[in-house]
């Protein structure tokens, strides 16, 4: 992978090309289809030269370092370019006296970082024409992408495969920090678009020549994932070679659990991608690998460009180091005087110069400029068109310029200006704290506090974020809280719609049963109508469970509470109607008792409906006074906004529940009173039984209440009406339904006075 550097020096403009070539060799051109890139840049600079308006008396030269794909050489060739020439010693530049301009590469995201973090420090422009690397928030990089940003890419690839409504795909990524930061960053956002991901593989990177047996070994693995997937579309994001990998499974059928099936599948390539090959892939056939959509830098025609490098040939190419080597690897011919490149005993071709590049393979040359050539092509246009700005300003203010220390357009003018601060800035989600007896510019940088956010650098202080919002965990910018309420969609509010229906259908069931055995004795013990009325008030109370899950809206916040404090009211009169009827049964039996007189049902009717008159008064004057309405709490749980009902007066509400806890005290302590009665005609036992579970539900849902936020507090209230009800439900009404299902002769007088009973 090559790097390419440009300096300046002051000259009458020539035609001639400064080339130097450090650090090469034969792998450099590995990948003859590369050697465009040389010639953009030559031809780039041949232009500028030529051109009397640009950069007049300054010339242009370059030099070419290769990386060898590792970060060892890239830092070794990156620590030459501020060195001596003859004798590399870091940081010593005695006798160049060249002035170096700007550094253009590397192609690969990883080489181009590597360069970045040493020329950083140097303050030496550097211009990417590959894929740009992602940067830490600290690091001081000049970097300057000549290519449009990734995220427009990616941004692309998803709109594809949406238009194309290709939801299951595969994916190839490298196995390096970048492919990572895919699977991390971007495949979520697929997920979100509705696009499944059958599988994920990682791909070898690096020069395969070097790593055959690693490529072999993870060339299998991906070949049996992309064979063996159901998915007919992979989208690679691949380094510029990454092509070949492509090439490669083609080959791997051998050792691969499945025969190569190319026809069918679709591959969707990046724009860092080219279609190159190897030296040693001449002879591969790429129609192989069919269906491929690729994306692609933007390039353009140049005038004279292709006439330049169709002329090029080793007979015209003075000072061009790479042209023997590429014109032996491109035609597979051997130059006299070239000693490398053949094996002992081989024989080949003798090249003649005459070779015609039109019948090249587009694998191996491109005819017209691609988009990586055309990027390299504009950095040095940028660069010169720079420099010569900054020439032209020096000039038009008189400054006296030496031209054997031509410094402005050294390394030192391309640095920013000076720094000298105190204290370093303070990022977002950090504020400014000035230290204690030192000058206000002299601070720390303290990390906001909860539930507070800086958005700028260097603020004094931290900022609320407006209701509606909840902090980043970075804390440096807001964002929209999640409305929500407890609804029918999610998993509890749906279990708790289901269980209020199924215990309605079963109190229907009970009530119906109860009517059509309504001459039974089990049915006419203990007053017929309180249990009609018990059993429709516990019908409403199952229901009235629905009115708390949905979307509050202003009717059902002005019924569920009251309809709710309203219908328990009744069925507990109902309960303690019933236990006092059973009393007073007792009581009048005695001689010449006054009990009496208070038999029959006006009794029972009237404390049913006394009862339930208080309470409908206090929800009367809770509804004409403060009534509930709709509400938002934006505040209980930081990233939500709870839709809920208010429930206006605290106090009424407050006295809803005490009554209704009240008139449950009363109707427990009844029924244990009378529990010792007959059991022939005594509810009692069973009474007692289920307000001690009606209390202890409620006893317990006034500390759950309290300590509770959020949806949780509604779905709190509901299951203690649904567990409360329904414990009413089954103790007073199972043992009757029992005997009139499962044991209908017992369902008579003989049996009642016999003391089998319902209650034995």
């Amino acid at each position: 992978m090559l790097l390419y550097i440009l300096y300046c020096k002051e000259e009458t403009k020539e035609g001639s090309i400064d080339m130097l070539m450090m650090n090469m060799d034969a792998s450099a051109v590995s990948v003859p289809k590369n050697y465009q890139h040389i010639l953009a840049l030559v031809f780039a600079v041949k232009e500028i030269n030529e051109n009397p308006h640009i950069l007049p008396n300054v010339s242009l030269g370059f030099q070419i370092y290769d990386s060898y794909f590792t970060a060892k050489q890239t830092y070794h060739a990156t620590m030459q370019f501020v060195s001596s020439r003859k004798t590399f010693v870091p940081n010593f530049n005695c006798g160049l006296q060249k002035n170096l301009l700007a550094v253009i590469g590397g192609l690969d995201s990883q080489t181009s970082l590597d360069v970045a973090t040493i020329l950083g420090m140097y303050k030496i422009p550097q211009l990417i024409y590959g894929s740009a690397p992602v940067t830490g928030r600290n690091q001081d990089l000049s970097l300057y992408q000549m290519s449009p940003s990734k995220d427009l890419e990616h941004a692309g690839i998803l709109y594809l495969l949406l238009y194309f409504k290709w939801t299951w795909i595969g994916v190839l990524v490298m196995d390096n920090d970048d492919g990572e930061r895919i699977v991390q960053s971007l495949l979520p956002e697929f997920l979100k678009h509705g696009i499944c991901i059958a599988f994920t593989a990682y791909c070898s990177g690096g020069n395969f020549l070097h790593k055959v047996p690693n490529m072999m070994e993870k060339g299998k693995k991906v070949y049996d994932q992309v064979m063996g997937s159901k998915a007919k579309v992979f989208v690679y994001f691949g380094l510029s070679y990454s092509i070949n990998n492509l090439m490669w499974l083609s080959y791997m059928s051998d050792v691969g659990s499945v025969a190569w099936k190319a026809k069918g599948k679709v591959w969707i390539l990046t724009a860092q991608m080219e279609f190159t090959s190897y030296v040693y892939q001449t002879t591969w056939d790429a129609d192989e690998i069919h269906g491929i959509l690729a994306f692609t830098v933007h390039s353009s025609d140049l005038p004279g460009f292709q006439t330049f490098v169709e002329r090029r040939n080793p007979s015209n190419a003075k000072g061009d180091g790479f042209i023997e080597k590429f014109w032996h690897h491109a035609f597979n011919c051997k130059f006299p005087n070239q000693d490398q490149g053949w094996e002992e005993g081989e024989e080949g071709e003798i090249c003649t110069g005459q070779e015609v590049l039109q019948s090249l393979p587009a694998s191996f040359y491109e005819k017209r400029m691609t988009g990586h050539s055309y990027s390299i092509y504009n950095a040095v246009y940028a660069v010169a068109h720079a420099a010569h700005a900054m020439l032209s300003f020096i000039t038009k203010h008189r400054r006296v310029i030496n031209a054997e220390n031509l410094n402005f357009l050294g390394q030192e003018q391309w640095q920013t200006k000076p720094v000298s601060e105190c204290s370093d800035s303070c990022y977002p989600g950090y504020f400014k704290k000035v230290k204690e007896g030192k000058p206000f510019c002299c601070y720390d940088c303290i990390r906001c506090p909860e539930g507070k956010i800086s958005n700028h650098k260097d603020m004094s202080e931290c900022s609320n974020c407006i209701d509606e919002n909840f902090p980043s965990k970075n804390q440096d910018f807001c964002i929209p809280k999640y409305i929500t309420f407890f609804s029918f969609e999610e998993p509890l509010g749906l279990s708790s719609a289901f269980f209020a229906l199924f215990l309605s259908l079963t109190t229907a069931l009970v009530l119906g049963t109860f009517i059509k055995h309504h001459n039974t004795p089990i049915v006419k013990a203990n007053n017929r109508s309180l249990s009609y009325t018990l059993l429709l008030s516990l019908l409403l109370c199952f229901l009235s469970a629905l009115l708390f899950i949905g979307q509050p809206e202003r009717v059902t916040c002005l019924l569920r509470q009251p309809a709710f404090g309203t219908i328990f009211s009744v069925a507990i009169s109902c309960i303690l109607a019933k236990t006092t009827t059973v009393v007073l049964a007792f009581m009048a039996t005695r001689p010449r008792s006054r009990m009496r007189k208070w038999m029959g049902k006006r009794l029972a009717n009237s404390i049913v409906l006394s009862l339930s008159l208080v309470q409908g008064g206090i929800c009367a004057v809770w509804l004409a006074t403060s009534p509930p309405f709709p509400d938002v709490d934006m505040h209980t749980v930081t990233e939500e906004i709870i839709l809920q009902c208010n429930e206006g007066s605290v106090i009424l509400f407050s006295c809803v529940l005490g009554y209704m806890g009240f008139l449950a005290i009363v109707s427990f302590t009844v029924a244990f009173l009378a529990r010792k009665l007959p059991d022939t005609f005594n509810e009692a036992k069973f009474i007692t039984f289920s307000m001690l579970v009606f209390c202890s539900v409620w006893l317990t849902f006034v500390p759950t209440y309290l300590s509770t936020k959020g949806k949780s507090l509604v779905s709190v209230e509901i299951f203690s009406i649904l567990t409360s009800s329904g414990g009413l439900l089954s103790l007073i009404f199972s043992p009757k339904c029992y005997i009139i299902w499962l044991k209908p002769k017992l369902n008579n007088r003989e049996g009642l006075i016999r003391g089998r009973s319902p209650n034995t």
